[in-house]
């Protein structure tokens, strides 16, 4: 039977065999519903137009205002992979030539993740579900032991010093011309885009893909522990910057874990490197898969308690000249230029001030979702909601997301020249994260108490002296550009 691809699915994994014919639907309200990164937008076409060009006549691309329309136009019975979105599930299961499969792309099936979850009676944190994983896939294991002895190999949080070669640039084609002439033409009807638009900077195939992994596999995996610093002049640092091509499904998860095994087993790269890569790829991005659908519509409480304020238009739309605080200022230019930063910018700056002001989790959720390449609703749910509940998701993690301007100060390099003090949290010149930490912590201090992780904070809330002063400082900075 016919496979109808997403444009999330575009892997061999998603293929029963070579010769298995294809449908492809490019849905052009996908981008009139809501202002998607340019970038985003064009990669996703890109991707695609060029996955269709590979299949040739073995797949029949269409172009269509709606999905709908584009199955009505195709006419005939198609089957899909379980789609990654409760919208998209929903909408497959509604239509009455379509069949749907069970999912892939990830590691862990949708029954072991239940069967294990429910076993665990309410307490199905990311640790236990990362042990469960290495286990049931042996993965870095020595027999009926981790690797090396430990689950979690810590890693030598010294500073980066080694400059890595950049990853390999993608080489745009006459596909990439017409994609770019299609969002013009678009932006030119009333289509609304944020972002800049740019030389795609992100695997469009899957041979692009590969040649990226190799390159991380190579360059970067040995050094990969050193991702959570932040450095306004290296975006990439360790980073795999293969975020895209697993949630387009143009990388298979399991098999590039196996290949990073094979470095360290092999001498090329040390345990702590390829256990934490590891644990992103089979344990974190699994496990908020899993909960996505596990928990489905409920998923998390959190995501749809009301903030304070929705999200202020310079921050919506990526205006970085508006802002004087460097790291915020770094960090949405990142975006706008990119459509993409690496996770501890993405928390320690922005995800950390949002929670700071109580911008509304599901608007951060939908600006997270829109403004980055590799943004999905299953990944953003579970990391913003994290965020914004700070720590209070009880059976999923204990992680904390909000942190004072010091923090950033000593994992980046964003402080020095800012016209900010981190050190200051009040006056002219106190940082809007340090002041904004200790007024967030003063207005949730009742939902935060008995969070073990807190409670040295709570405790120093209690003995500052200037805490009025901070709290009417930061309640009348408000949602201003700081």
């Amino acid at each position: 039977m016919r496979r109808w691809l997403f444009a999330d699915q575009l892997g061999p994994h998603f293929l029963d065999g070579a010769h298995q014919p294809v449908l492809l639907i490019e849905s052009k309200a996908v981008f009139r519903r809501r202002a998607l990164h340019r970038q985003k937008a064009h990669l996703i076409l890109s991707a695609i137009r060029h996955r269709a060009a590979e299949l040739g006549d073995q797949a029949v691309h269409l172009k269509a205002e709606t999905f709908r329309d584009g199955l009505r136009q195709y006419g005939e019975v198609v089957e899909v992979c379980h789609p990654t979105s409760r919208r998209a599930r929903d909408f497959v299961r509604a239509q009455e030539k379509v069949t749907v499969l069970p999912p892939r792309g990830f590691v862990t099936s949708h029954e072991d993740f239940a069967a294990w979850a429910d076993g665990r009676r309410g307490a199905a944190r990311l640790d236990d579900f990362y042990r469960h994983a290495r286990q049931a896939h042996g993965v870095l294991m020595d027999g009926d032991e981790p690797a090396g002895g430990r689950w979690q190999v810590r890693f030598n949080d010294a500073p980066h010093q080694t400059e890595l070669p950049p990853p390999p640039a993608p080489v745009e084609d006459d596909i990439d011309a017409e994609v770019r002439d299609d969002l013009d033409r678009w932006a030119a009807e009333g289509i609304e885009f944020i972002g800049r638009d740019g030389p795609r900077q992100f695997p469009a195939s899957r041979a692009e893909a590969l040649d990226r992994q190799q390159h991380f596999l190579v360059h970067r995996l040995p050094h990969f522990g050193r991702t959570g610093e932040m450095l306004a002049g290296d975006p990439w640092l360790a980073h795999s910057g293969l975020s895209t091509s697993f949630n387009m499904g143009l990388l298979e998860p399991l098999p590039a874990v196996r290949q990073a095994e094979e470095e360290f087993r092999a001498g090329h790269a040390p345990l702590s490197s390829v256990e934490r890569f590891t644990r992103q790829v089979i344990g974190w991005r699994d496990y908020l898969w899993h909960l996505y659908w596990y928990l489905d519509a409920g998923y998390p409480a959190g995501v749809r308690t009301p903030g304070r304020s929705s999200i202020p238009s310079w921050f919506a739309t990526l205006d970085a000249e508006s802002v004087q605080a460097r790291c915020l200022s770094s960090a949405l230019a990142a975006v706008r230029d990119r459509g993409w930063a690496h996770h501890a910018v993405r928390q320690a700056v922005l995800g950390n001030y949002a929670v700071q002001r109580g911008w509304r989790p599901t608007d951060m959720v939908d600006w997270f979702e829109r403004a980055f390449v590799d943004g999905h609703e299953w990944v953003m749910i579970g990391n913003v909601a994290g965020m914004a509940r700070h720590a209070e998701l009880g059976s999923v993690t204990t992680e904390a997301h909000a942190v004072s301007g010091t923090h950033i100060s000593r994992t980046s390099d964003f402080c020095g020249g800012c016209r900010y003090d981190p050190r200051q949290r009040a006056g002219t010149g106190a940082c809007p994260f340090t002041g904004g930490y200790w007024a967030y912590l003063h207005r949730t201090r009742e939902r935060l108490h008995g969070n073990v992780r807190m409670t040295r904070a709570l405790k120093q809330l209690g003995q500052i002296p200037d805490l009025p002063e901070i709290v009417a400082q930061e309640h009348d900075r408000g949602d201003r550009a700081p």
